[in-house]
C-alpha cells in the first residue's frame, strides 16, 4: 500500500464512511452553454416526435445558467432558427439587428484607416445578424430545455470522468466543503456519480475534462496544434445622444502591432443605451512583456473607440479564452461513450469571428446521432456516425472555407494575411491549406531578447485597474476551498519562468491571479490569488512550461456576468 499523508488518509477514511450517491440518465451533458443546451433541447424534441422517452441531464459549474457565458457577441441565427423556427415568437432575446458594419485598421495611437466595404472579406459582413448578450440567450435556452423536460443542474461542476472498460460512463461532480488543505469540514458533501449511456462534453474553450479526453483518447492525433485567443470585454452605459443601436465596429492594428502581436477589437451598440467593447489577443504572441489586459485598456483611448465611450459608465467586466484553431486543429469529436462539441472541441468560425451558431449546430448533430443510437439499444460505444454527419453539414463547409483565415494572419502578418483572406473569400478560393503547428505556449521569446512595454496608468474614465475590473465582474469563490489552479512543479514559476520570461503569468492573466511577491528579507514568492479567477483558462493555455492545470473549483464559484 502506498504511503499516505495524514490529510490523504483522513480523506480516504471519510469517503469510506460517506457514500457517494449515483444517478443514471440516457444522456448526460457537461456544460450549460449554447452547444450543450442545444443538444439537450434537440434530444428532447426528437423524443417527443418519436414518442420514445429519453432522459437528459445538463450539469453547469456556474451558479446559474449563463453566469459564466461570455462572448462579443454578434450571432448568426442559422442554428437557432433550425432548433426553434419560431424563436422570435417564443421571446428569444435577439433584439438588436445589425444596422451598420465598420472595420478599422488602427495605424497608431491616434490615426486609423476605415476599410471600404468592398475590401472586407465576405464572411465578416454582418447583414442579417444580431447583437446579443449571449449570457441572456443561454438563459433563454436553459428555460426552453427545462420546458422540454431536461433536468438542468447549475452549481454542479464536472470534476472527474468515469472511464470503465475504455469507455466514458459519466462524470463525478466536485466535492463540497473541503478546506485549503483538502481536508473535509463539517460541511463536506461528496460529489455525485452521474452515469449515462452517452455523455456530451460541451464545457467551452479549454474544458477541464475535454482537455483530458483529448489527451487520453488521442483525439488530436495528426491535427495542427490548437490555437487560442484571450477575449476581454466590458459593458458600458453611454449617453443616449451618442448611442447608435445596431452599430458594429471591428478592427485591428494598434496597440498590438507595436509588439508584433495579432488580434482585434470589437465595439457594439446594443439595446438600452449600452455599448460592449473588447479586445481579442491571439495567445500566439511572442513578447513575454505583453499584457492583454493593459493592451485593451490603452486601446480604448484611441479616437475610433473613445468617441463611443466618453461620458459613459463601465458596468461590467469579464474575460474568456477562445478556441480558434479552426478546422486544421479540430480534434476527432467521438470516443467510446461520448462526444466533444462546440468550443470544447473548437468549432468556431474564425473568418466570421463567430462560434455560437457553429457550437449549437455541432450539439444538434450530436443529439440526432445519439437518439439514433439509443433507439437501436446501443450504449457507451463510439458513435462514429457523428463524423460523417458533421462533415456533411454546413458547419463543416464553413470551417473548411475558413481553414486558412487564422494561419494566414499568424504566418503572414496583419497586412499580407488580410490580403490573402480578401483574395480567398472575395475573388477566388486559394486551393491550398496553410498550417500553424507551433502551440501558443511555445511561442514566447526570452524576456532579455524582447522589448519591455511600459503601460500607462489607468485614468479611471476610459481605462481601469485589474482588481477594480474583477470586482465588477461579480467574481466570487467559497472561502478556504482548495486552490483550483494546480502547479505540477511549484519550483518552475520562480526557478524557470521568472528567469527566462519575467514570469508572464503576472501579465497574461486578466484578473491579477498571479503575483511575484517580495518578502521582507528580499526573497521572492509566487502567489496565487485564486479567489480572483474569472475562469478564462489563459494560464492553462499560455504557461510556457505547461505547469498550470486549471481544475474545477467548488460549484457556483467564479464570475456572475449580467447581460454579457
Amino acid at each position: 500500500m502506498p504511503n499516505l499523508s495524514t490529510v490523504q488518509f483522513r480523506i480516504c477514511m471519510r469517503r469510506l464512511i460517506v457514500e457517494r450517491e449515483s444517478m443514471e440518465f440516457d444522456v448526460l451533458i457537461v456544460g450549460g452553454g449554447p452547444a450543450g443546451l442545444s443538444a439537450a433541447c434537440r434530444i428532447r424534441q426528437i423524443a417527443e416526435e418519436t414518442g420514445k422517452e429519453i432522459s437528459v441531464c445538463v450539469v453547469e459549474k456556474g451558479s446559474e445558467i449563463g453566469a459564466h457565458t461570455l462572448s462579443g457577441a454578434v450571432v448568426e441565427d442559422r442554428a437557432l432558427a433550425e432548433l426553434f423556427p419560431n424563436y422570435k415568437e417564443m421571446g428569444a432575446p435577439l433584439n438588436t439587428p445589425v444596422k451598420a458594419d465598420e472595420v478599422h485598421f488602427l495605424t497608431s495611437n491616434e490615426k486609423s484607416f476605415k476599410t471600404p466595404n468592398w475590401m472586407i472579406p465576405k464572411p465578416m459582413h454582418n447583414d442579417g445578424n444580431y447583437i446579443v448578450s449571449l449570457g441572456n440567450v443561454v438563459r433563454w435556452l436553459g428555460e426552453q430545455a427545462e420546458a422540454l423536460g431536461v433536468e438542468v443542474y447549475p452549481g454542479f461542476p464536472a470534476a472527474e470522468n468515469i472511464i470503465e472498460d475504455g469507455a466514458i460512463k459519466g462524470i463525478i461532480t466536485g466535492d463540497m466543503g473541503l478546506n485549503e488543505a483538502g481536508e473535509q469540514t463539517d460541511a463536506y458533501m461528496p460529489g455525485m456519480e452521474l452515469r449515462a449511456k452517452y455523455t456530451i462534453f460541451a464545457e467551452g474553450c479549454r474544458g477541464h475534462l475535454g482537455k483530458q479526453l483529448i489527451q487520453q483518447f488521442e483525439l488530436d492525433k495528426g491535427k495542427d496544434a490548437q490555437h487560442y485567443g484571450i477575449g476581454i470585454k466590458e459593458l458600458w452605459d453611454v449617453p443616449a445622444e451618442q448611442h447608435k443601436e445596431g452599430l458594429v465596429l471591428h478592427g485591428t492594428g494598434w496597440p498590438l502591432n507595436e509588439s508584433s502581436s495579432t488580434g482585434g477589437f470589437f465595439l457594439y451598440h446594443v439595446e438600452n443605451n449600452q455599448v460592449v467593447v473588447g479586445l481579442i489577443t491571439d495567445l500566439a504572441y511572442s513578447n513575454p512583456h505583453v499584457s492583454p489586459f493593459d493592451e485593451f485598456q490603452r486601446m480604448k483611448h484611441h479616437p475610433v473607440l473613445a468617441q463611443h465611450l466618453k461620458g459613459g459608465k463601465r458596468v461590467s467586466y469579464g474575460a474568456r479564452a477562445i478556441t480558434k484553431g479552426g478546422l486544421n486543429s479540430l480534434p476527432k469529436m467521438t470516443f467510446p461513450g461520448g462526444l466533444i462539441v462546440g468550443c470544447d472541441a473548437g468549432t468556431l468560425d474564425f473568418s466570421k469571428i463567430k462560434g455560437t451558431h457553429t457550437a449549437m449546430k455541432s450539439g444538434m448533430i450530436a443529439a440526432e446521432e445519439i437518439t439514433k443510437a439509443i433507439a437501436a439499444d446501443r450504449a457507451n460505444d463510439e458513435i462514429t456516425e457523428y463524423t460523417s454527419a458533421f462533415e456533411s453539414s454546413w458547419v463543416y463547409k464553413d470551417l473548411h472555407n475558413s481553414r486558412n483565415f487564422g494561419p494566414a494572419m499568424h504566418k503572414l502578418g496583419m497586412w499580407l494575411g488580410a490580403a490573402f483572406n480578401y483574395i480567398h473569400h472575395n475573388i477566388v478560393p486559394i486551393p491550398l491549406t496553410l498550417h500553424d503547428t507551433t502551440p501558443d505556449h511555445a511561442t514566447l521569446k526570452l524576456a532579455s531578447e524582447s522589448k519591455k512595454i511600459t503601460y500607462p496608468k489607468p485614468d479611471g474614465q476610459l481605462s481601469f485597474a485589474k482588481l477594480d475590473s474583477v470586482f465588477i465582474g461579480n467574481v466570487n469563490h467559497a472561502e478556504h476551498q482548495p486552490c483550483h489552479l494546480k502547479l505540477a512543479d511549484a519550483s518552475i514559476p520562480l526557478g524557470e519562468n521568472l528567469a527566462k520570461y519575467d514570469e508572464p503569468a503576472q501579465r497574461y492573466c486578466p484578473a491579477g491571479v498571479y503575483e511575484i511577491v517580495e518578502e521582507a528579507g528580499g526573497e521572492k514568492r509566487f502567489q496565487i490569488n485564486s479567489q480572483n479567477c474569472v475562469h478564462c483558462k489563459t494560464c492553462d493555455i499560455k504557461d510556457p512550461a505547461q505547469n498550470i492545470n486549471w481544475v474545477t473549483p467548488e460549484g457556483g464559484g467564479g464570475p456572475n456576468y449580467p447581460n454579457m
